[in-house]
Formats: C-alpha cells, sequence, structure tokens
C-alpha cells in the first residue's frame, strides 16, 4: 500500500492555522484596548459639565469663583480648543441628567467631560442610583453624537480614593476616564480650599490632568504650555 506524501496540503494549512492563531490573539487584545477619542477640530466645541468644580468654586479662594482659573478655563488655553463651562454648584446626578438632555441640543458640543457624582456622595445617594445616571448622561451624550471624557470624584471623607462607580461606567460603556486627579488634589491641603474644593493651584491640575488624557486618547496633540 502507498502512502501519500501530503506535503501538498500542508504549505495550505499552516498559513491557514498561524492566520487562526493570531486571530485568537488578537482578539482578548482587541476587547482590551484603551478607549480612544475622535481628533477635535480646531473649532471644535468642548462642554465641561459638571457640579461645583466643573464652576471653579474655590479658585478665588473660599467659596468664591475666578472664572479664569476654573479649570474649564485653564484646559481652553491648553489645547486651544473652545471649552464652555456648565456647571451648577450642588447639583445632584438625577438633576444634571434633566439639565444635559436640554443643553447637548443647544450647545452641540464635539466632546463632553463629565464630572458629577459628588454632590450624590455627599447625601449618601445609592451608587447605583450614581452610577445609573451617569450612564443614562452618556448615552444622552453619545446620541448627540460626542464624545465624552469621564472625570472620577472620590469617595468624600478620611481616605479619599475614587468611587468603584466610575472604574465600572468606563469599563462597561468603553470610555476615557481620568480616575485618580481629583482624589490626589483633595487629599493635598496645598491644592484645595476647602474639604470638597481645590484651590487655583489645584484645578490648574486638574485642567493639565484632562488635556494629558486628550492627548494620550488622541483628541489632540501635545498641549501647550501655559
Amino acid at each position: 500500500m502507498t502512502t501519500r506524501n501530503p506535503k501538498g496540503h500542508g504549505h495550505f494549512v499552516r498559513p491557514l492555522f498561524l492566520l487562526v492563531l493570531a486571530s485568537l490573539i488578537a482578539l482578548p487584545l482587541g476587547c482590551d484596548a484603551p478607549a480612544r477619542l475622535s481628533p477635535l477640530a480646531a473649532d471644535a466645541v468642548i462642554l465641561a459639565f459638571g457640579d461645583s468644580i466643573t464652576h471653579g468654586t474655590g479658585s478665588a479662594g473660599f467659596g468664591t469663583v475666578d472664572p479664569k482659573a476654573s479649570y474649564p478655563a485653564q484646559l481652553q488655553t491648553l489645547i486651544g480648543r473652545t471649552v464652555i463651562e456648565s456647571g451648577i454648584p450642588g447639583e445632584t446626578s438625577d438633576t444634571g441628567l434633566a439639565r444635559l438632555r436640554e443643553t447637548l441640543p443647544t450647545l452641540h458640543p464635539t466632546l463632553v467631560i463629565l464630572c458629577h457624582g459628588g454632590n450624590d456622595m455627599l447625601r449618601n445617594t445609592p451608587e447605583a442610583q450614581i452610577e445609573r445616571n451617569l450612564r443614562a448622561m452618556i448615552q444622552l451624550i453619545r446620541e448627540a453624537d460626542a464624545d465624552v471624557l469621564l472625570v472620577a470624584v472620590p469617595h468624600p471623607g478620611f481616605a479619599l480614593r475614587p468611587a468603584p462607580l466610575y472604574d465600572n461606567v468606563a469599563k462597561d460603556l468603553h470610555v476615557v476616564l481620568e480616575r485618580d486627579i481629583l482624589a490626589t488634589i483633595l487629599a493635598d491641603t496645598t491644592l484645595k480650599s476647602d474639604p470638597l474644593h481645590p484651590n487655583a493651584r489645584g484645578y490648574a491640575l486638574l485642567a493639565d490632568a484632562i488635556a494629558r488624557r486628550l492627548v494620550e486618547a488622541g483628541a489632540v496633540e501635545r498641549p501647550s504650555q501655559p
């Protein structure tokens, strides 16, 4: 009995095997790839949406605001794009959700920087409810054809750590997250005007951290030096 040499088939099978193997290796890497942002045109409009931290409370001292020292104003200088400050002191995420629904059709932003949930935590709102509101906000933003960058707010208290809900939202919805900067700022007495708000130096660091995340995510090139 003669045994056939499968050499001819081997030339076909091996490349096919390697192709399948490469696909299997690449698949988990693609799923775990960092979230990205679309490049921002020079005339892009960025909406900074949130509460008193977005508003800049404490930037001119305890309870007061210097609009030029707020993080949106400083970010605008760093990245050379229009940044609209839309922060309401004391606002909770449910009220913010309703306001965002009205704001997006008016301003038509290309990117929304979302920093919300701190006031909910101060009121002991269940984290599941805060998370639902943030998810709904992100859905609204995406339905408006805008990108989103989420800024994590730390739990109030002695040990300032980002609330886990922000990681959950960012991972599940594949959102760019600035996770640690607010916790870092509010843990340093030289960078805050009161226990809950940065001072002008703190807001400058917040703006710089967000600018760097925008660069890392592909939205802008290296930020300018102020």
